[in-house]
């Protein structure tokens, strides 16, 4: 039995970092932010981004990702919340959204 991650599960969060990393992440949601700074200052804004992308992530039966965008998008409204505070969050996060494993 092979316990690893499947490779469409390895390949989301991989592509999710890149997003981040090169400050590209939803670039309608998050134009004119530069959100980077904010997320890496002391680095548990970026374990919460990171948190929020794979609670929300959905894998289906065969292993592959069923909704990467929702779970970018649903990162990148709390990487708004926390860099523009007048943002408001729709739908308010849940608490397994923001669950710290």
């Amino acid at each position: 039995m092979d316990h690893h991650l499947p490779v469409d599960v390895r390949g989301s969060i991989r592509l999710f970092a890149f997003y981040i990393a090169n400050g590209t992440l939803d670039m309608e949601l998050l134009d004119g932010i530069d959100y980077k700074p904010e997320l890496m200052a002391f680095g548990s804004a970026l374990e919460q981004v990171f948190a929020i992308f794979a609670n929300v992530l959905q894998v289906d039966e065969q292993g592959e990702v069923a909704n990467h965008g929702d779970a970018q998008y649903r990162a990148a409204q709390w990487v708004r919340m926390v860099c523009d505070p007048s943002y408001v969050v729709e739908p308010p996060f849940e608490p397994w959204e923001t669950e710290l494993a």
